[in-house]
C-alpha cells in the first residue's frame, strides 16, 4: 500500500456547490467597486468550499491513480524499468526577475548562467504563482496554486527552514490580523488530504532527495519529504549508482540582501544601472539597484562551484539541471505584485546530452509545473490531482497553459487581495480590496533606504509621472496592460474600448479560475485557521498501526492522507527516514511516524519481531 489513500467520507461539509458558486461569482465578476462586492465569505459559505468539503468525486479519482500505480509496481524496484531514471538538479534562486543577459539584460556578466542558456533551453514566458516567497514556494512542491490549499497568506509561520517534529511549535499571537482585524496565529497550511510532496513519489521510486536546504513551504516539510534536509543535504551522499534529485537553494538575490549588504563592494557600474520607469532617477535608487546587480554576480559564482562540484564528479553530463527564481525581482513594485513584474521569472533547462541547446521556448509555464515535469522527467506519471503540468518528459502534458494565473493575499502586517491573468502579452489584475493603496506600508521591505526615500518623497507630494502612478492610493478594480508597448505596466487600459475584447477574455478565464480551484482569498484567514486546525489547535496524525501478512509487515494510519516515515534496526533513533510506500520484511525492529502535512507528527511507533 501506497501511502494512507484518500477516500470518500460524509461528515460537517457536504458538496452544495450552489451557494459557493454564486458568491464566487459574485465577488469575481462584480466590477462596481462597493464594498458589498468585496465581502469575504461567510461560515455557512465555507461548508460548501471546496477545499474543506471531502469531495466525493475528487477523492475517487485520486484513489484510482494511487490504484493504479501501485498495480503498475511504479513505486518500488520495478520503477527503473518504466525508463532510465535521471538524476535531477535545481537551482533556486530568489527574487530575481529577467535582470539576465539571456534575457537581453547586460548589465552584469554571469558566465556560469550565460553556459545554462548556451547548453540548454531558455523558457521566456515562465510565471510564478504568487509574488513571493512562501506561497510560491507551497505551489512548487505540491504541484498545486496556493488559493486551492490554502497556502497563499504570507506567511503562516516559521517555515523557513526544516525543524524536527519535536521543535515544531507555533505562537498563538504574533501580531497579524486577518481583514475583519481579528487575531492570526503562527500555524501550518493543511492542504486536502490527497496533496502531497511530490518528492515523496521520487524517493518511492527509488531517488535519493535532498535539499540544502530553504523549505518555505507555509508548512513543515513532512519527515517523509527528503532523505536529506539542511545545510549539508548533497546528492554526493547518496547510495552508490542511487538516482538522485537535488535542490541547492541559494539566498544572495534575496530581498533582504539588497540592505544587509548595502555596504559591500559593489560590483555593478551605479552610473549605467537600467532603472524601470517606475522608479525616479535618484543615487539611492541606483545603488540600490546597483546591489540587485551585484548580488547577481555574486549568484553566477556560487553557481560556478556547484558546476564543478558536478565537473569533478563526472555527473555535469549525467544531470538534467533546471535552474528558476521562486518569483520577480526584491525591490518595489516587483516583489509581492501580482503583475508581470511580481511573477515573470528566468527558467532555464539543460540535458545531459545538451538537446535543444541555446533554444528559446515561448509557451507559458508556471512554476506549479516545475514538480509534475521532475517527475515526467523521471519517468514518473503525474498525479491526476496535481494543477501544474508537466512541460518535459515522457509525461508532457498535450497541451500547455493557455494563462499563467497569480494571486496576493496578506503580506505579514498588510491584508489584501488580487488576481492576475497573463496570456504572455496581456496582463490582467483584478482588485478586491480597490480602496486601500497599491504600494502598503511594510515593514520588512521598508528595510531598504530606497524603499524608505520613495515613501517619504510620496508623503510629501514629490513623487511625478510613473513612479506616482505606482504609489496610487486606491486602486482600479480592474487593471490591463500590453507588455508590447508597456513593458513596466504603468498605462491602464482597462478603461479603453479599443482593449475591451481583451478585456472581457481575461476577466472570464480569471473568473472561470477562481471557481475552477475554489480561490480561497474568499475565506477571512482567521476562519480559514480554524477550519485546518479546529479550535486554533494543530491537529495531531494518528500513530501508525503495524500489521503482520505473513513474512510482511503493513503499516498504516489511521489519518486520512498520512504518509509513513520509519526506520530499521541501527538506524532506529537517527534522523534519517524512509518512506513507506511497500510493505517490508517482518523480521526486524522497525520504529515509524506517520505525518500528513499541516498535521503534527504522530509520535514514534514501534515494532519489535523479537516480541511480537
Amino acid at each position: 500500500m501506497f501511502f494512507s489513500y484518500p477516500h470518500p467520507v460524509s461528515g460537517a461539509f457536504d458538496l452544495a456547490f450552489g451557494r459557493i458558486q454564486k458568491n464566487l461569482v459574485a465577488n469575481t465578476l462584480k466590477l462596481l467597486g462597493s464594498s458589498e462586492g468585496n465581502l469575504p465569505l461567510g461560515k455557512e459559505d465555507l461548508r460548501s468550499f471546496p477545499f474543506f468539503a471531502s469531495l466525493r468525486e475528487t477523492n475517487d479519482r485520486v484513489m484510482k491513480h494511487f490504484l493504479v500505480m501501485v498495480l503498475m509496481g511504479l513505486f518500488g524496484v520495478a520503477a527503473a524499468q518504466s525508463g532510465e531514471q535521471p538524476n535531477i538538479l535545481w537551482i533556486s534562486v530568489e527574487d530575481i526577475s529577467l535582470l539576465l543577459s539571456m534575457y537581453g539584460d547586460g548589465m552584469v556578466s554571469t558566465p556560469h548562467l550565460d553556459r545554462l542558456a548556451r547548453e540548454g533551453m531558455t523558457f521566456t514566458q515562465a510565471y510564478a504563482t504568487a509574488g513571493v516567497c512562501a506561497p510560491s514556494r507551497s505551489s512548487i512542491i505540491t504541484g498545486m496554486y496556493p488559493v486551492s490549499i490554502g497556502t497563499h497568506n504570507m506567511c503562516t509561520g516559521p517555515h523557513y527552514a526544516f525543524r524536527e517534529p519535536e521543535n515544531e511549535t507555533y505562537k498563538s499571537y504574533y501580531g497579524q490580523k486577518d481583514i475583519r482585524g481579528r487575531n492570526v496565529p503562527e500555524y501550518a497550511a493543511v492542504p486536502p488530504p490527497y496533496v502531497k510532496c511530490f518528492t515523496e513519489y521520487l524517493r518511492a521510486a527509488g531517488y535519493f532527495t535532498s535539499n540544502a536546504a530553504k523549505t518555505d513551504y507555509q508548512f513543515n516539510a513532512p519527515i517523509t519529504a527528503w532523505d536529506e534536509i539542511g545545510r549539508d543535504a548533497h546528492f554526493r551522499n547518496r547510495k552508490p549508482g542511487q538516482p538522485f534529485f537535488s535542490v541547492f537553494n541559494f539566498e544572495i538575490t534575496h530581498e533582504s540582501r539588497v540592505f544587509m549588504k548595502k555596504e559591500d563592494p559593489m560590483l555593478a557600474d551605479t552610473a549605467k544601472v537600467p532603472l524601470p520607469d517606475y522608479f525616479p532617477l535618484l543615487p539611492i535608487v541606483k545603488r540600490d539597484v546597483g546591489r540587485v546587480y551585484s548580488n547577481i554576480v555574486e549568484l553566477d559564482a556560487q553557481i560556478g562551484k556547484l558546476l564543478a562540484e558536478l565537473e569533478e564528479a563526472g555527473l555535469i553530463d549525467k544531470t538534467i539541471i533546471l535552474f528558476w527564481s521562486d518569483h520577480g525581482g526584491p525591490l518595489l513594485r516587483q516583489k509581492r505584485a501580482v503583475g508581470n513584474s511580481g511573477l515573470h521569472v528566468p527558467l532555464m533547462v539543460r540535458f545531459p546530452d545538451k538537446r535543444n541547446a541555446g533554444t528559446r521556448v515561448d509557451q507559458i509555464v508556471s512554476l506549479m509545473d516545475l514538480g509534475p515535469t521532475v517527475l515526467s522527467l523521471a519517468h514518473i506519471p503525474v498525479p491526476s490531482y496535481m494543477q501544474g503540468k508537466a512541460f518535459l518528459g515522457k509525461y508532457k502534458a498535450a497541451t500547455p497553459h493557455r494563462y499563467a494565473f497569480g494571486s496576493a493575499d496578506r503580506f505579514d502586517e498588510a491584508v489584501d487581495m488580487s488576481r492576475s491573468a497573463i496570456d504572455g502579452r496581456f496582463v490582467y489584475i483584478r482588485n478586491f480590496r480597490p480602496e486601500l493603496p497599491l504600494i502598503y506600508r511594510n515593514a520588512y521591505r521598508e528595510q531598504i533606504d530606497m524603499t524608505k526615500t520613495l515613501i517619504e518623497m510620496d508623503l510629501a507630494g514629490d513623487l511625478k509621472g510613473d513612479a506616482a502612478y505606482i504609489f496610487m492610493k486606491t486602486k482600479p478594480v480592474e487593471e490591463l496592460y500590453d507588455l508590447a508597448n508597456d513593458p513596466y505596466e504603468v498605462y491602464n487600459l482597462a478603461e479603453d474600448p479599443v482593449y475591451r475584447e481583451k478585456l472581457e477574455e481575461l476577466r472570464g478565464a480569471l473568473a472561470r479560475w477562481q471557481l475552477e480551484v475554489g480561490d480561497l482569498g474568499f475565506v477571512p484567514e482567521h476562519d480559514l485557521v480554524e477550519m485546518m486546525w479546529p479550535g486554533m489547535v494543530q491537529p495531531e496524525t494518528a500513530g501508525v498501526v503495524f500489521e503482520q501478512k505473513g513474512k510482511e509487515l503493513h503499516l498504516r494510519s489511521r489519518t486520512e492522507g498520512a504518509s509513513i516515515a520509519y526506520q530499521v534496526g541501527e538506524e532506529i533513533g537517527g534522523k534519517a527516514w524512509r518512506l513507506y510506500h511497500q510493505p517490508i520484511p517482518a523480521g526486524q525492529k522497525v520504529a515509524a511516524r506517520a505525518v500528513r502535512i499541516g498535521y503534527k507528527t504522530s509520535g514514534v511507533s514501534v515494532w519489535d519481531c523479537v516480541s511480537s
